[in-house]
Formats: C-alpha cells, structure tokens, sequence
C-alpha cells in the first residue's frame, strides 16, 4: 500500500478517535512544569555511532542527490487529505537563507479537488529506536489568499497500515493546526503515537496529546523512541510535552516525513486560491541512542561546524 493511503478517513474521524484515546490537553501554562519531568538523556558528548543529519542543501525537488540520498518527492494521489490526484512534488523547493538552504513545503487551495495541491517529502522505512529531530517553521496565515482553512504542517515518522489492524504499522506525529481542527476551535499542536486501527468501520489505538495556542514562527522538534522502556517522548523547544509508551511503542522500522495537507471539511467558503507555507531548516536521526533536545542542538551544531550538509551512517 502506497506510504499514506487510508489516512484520510482516518484524520477525518480523529475528533472522536481522540475521545476513544484519551487525549490529553496541556494548557500553555503546566509546560514548564511538564519539562522538568525526568527524562532519558545520555549524557554522552561524544558523537553517536549511527547517524542520519540532513541541511537540505538542494537547489530544487529535482535535484538527483534528493533520490540518491533516499528522499521521495510525492507526486501520487491517496491520503491524507481531500483525495484525489492532489500531490504536487512542484510544491517542494529550496530557498537560500543567510548561508545555508530551506526546505520549503506549499499548499494550495480553492476549496476544491481540481484546486488543490499538497506537499510530502519522506525517506525510505529504515528508522526505529531512538532520536528524531527537526527544526521546523510554523505558519499561521497563508502567504497569499484569504485565511482560515484547516491546514496540518507536520513532521512525523510512519510504518503503512497494510491491512486492518496491521501490528507492524506504527507513526509518531507533530502535527500543527493553525487554524484548528479535530475539536480544537483555534491553533493547536497534536503529539500522537500509533499503535494500530482500522479505518471501515472507525477503530484506532493510539495515544494523543494536544497543546493548545500559536506556533508560529521557528521550533525544535525532538522525539525520543526509547526501546529500552518502549516510550515515546515528544520535546518541543527543550520542554517534555508529552510521554507515551506501552503497546503504542513503535513495532517496525518507519520512514521520516514532512507533508503539508488540508482537513476537507476545513476549508472556507471562498473560492479565492490561497497558499499556505511551512519550512524546515534541518533534520536529525541517532540510532538506538537516546539524545536529550541540548545534546540534539549540539550534534547539529558540530555538523554545521565541520561545514557537513548532509551525514548518513545509518545501517540498513
């Protein structure tokens, strides 16, 4: 099954999913207290062994060293999203910025199928235990067109359901509303963790967190895929978020993912075509090590030093 399919009935029901998991909302105001929860750092200052570190350092979505490196462009049809042919690998690109290069993700809308275009870039499945990291910028108005729709820019690692309740799928999400969506009326931030589901009739199992209020602007994702305690933790900007673990542990290697799509019941009553637009500076991967979001900043920042665009030392 194509990496995506059968997610967009999935999304579309995630209001009640979220009632049947749980979902747990954090006022702005309880993260600091949340943050200073225990958490596994290494303590280790000393590089990991198995590495994957990406400064997107590319001129365009057909750059040949994107493929030669593992990333796949998406210009296929399936979920998430309103359906249809509505992926655009044209919606990928690269912009300079100071001395290094963006990776730059557009969506664009008139609240139609034909008028709607999406944007994923993703790796290969190779991804299990571990650290994984991205800097990414959040948008909360589009930067052209009127504003409103439920749009999701996200950063997310994911196994393909394959068939109902599939105990090798799995997916690890940051997925950021700005204009709300799944029962939260204003910006939202969602940090989910994939056990299984089912799409027809309605089934999940899964563990949500949801952290309410703006993002905009840039942010550092981390999440920390332990093996050793099966748990999951979900770091924004060095403050613990959210802790899940137990059967909605991972099962099998995933592949990493950035997309930008929209919720179909989300958009606006206007037939104007609008363009939203989320950016990530970096991504970063260490394998089978547990890396606190300081020990992450500074790895990346030894990468940059070093003058390193692009390292991958991950096994297969």
């Amino acid at each position: 099954m194509p990496l995506g399919t059968g997610r967009s009935a999935r999304r579309r029901r995630l209001p009640s999913l979220l009632a049947l998991a749980g979902a747990v909302t954090l006022p702005v105001g309880l993260l600091p207290a949340l943050g200073g929860a225990a958490t596994a750092e290494t303590g280790a200052t000393s590089a990991p062994a198995q590495v994957l570190f990406d400064d997107f350092d590319y001129t365009s979505h057909t750059d040949p060293r994107l493929r030669e490196r593992g990333w796949s462009v998406r210009n296929y049809p399936g979920g998430p999203g309103i359906g249809g042919d509505t992926w655009s690998a044209a919606n990928i690109s690269f912009r300079s910025e100071g001395a290094g290069t963006l990776l730059r993700l557009e969506a664009t809308t008139d609240g139609t199928v034909a008028g709607t275009s999406q944007a994923q870039i993703n790796t290969q499945r190779r991804f299990h235990h571990g650290t994984y990291a991205a800097r990414v910028r959040f948008t909360d108005a589009p930067v052209s067109g009127p504003d409103g729709d439920q749009v999701l820019q996200t950063f997310y690692t994911i196994t393909p359901l394959r068939w109902d309740y599939d105990p090798e799928y799995g997916e690890l999400d940051f997925e950021y509303l700005p204009n709300g969506g799944w029962g939260q009326r204003s910006s939202a931030l969602f940090l989910t963790s994939w056990e299984t589901y089912r799409p027809d009739p309605w089934d999940a199992r899964n563990e949500s967190a949801v952290r309410p209020g703006s993002l905009a602007g840039w942010h550092d994702l981390v999440v920390q895929a332990d093996g050793g305690t099966r748990t999951v933790r979900y770091y924004l900007d060095g403050q613990l978020v959210a802790e899940h673990g137990g059967p909605n542990y991972p099962s099998s290697p995933m592949s990493l993912d950035f997309n930008q799509w929209f919720i179909p019941e989300g958009f606006i009553g206007s037939s104007a075509s609008r363009t939203y637009e989320q950016e990530v500076d970096w991504v970063y991967h260490a394998k089978d090590e547990i890396l606190s979001p300081a020990e992450v900043t500074a790895q990346v920042a030894a990468q940059r030093a070093a003058g390193v665009s692009h390292l991958d030392t991950v096994a297969e």
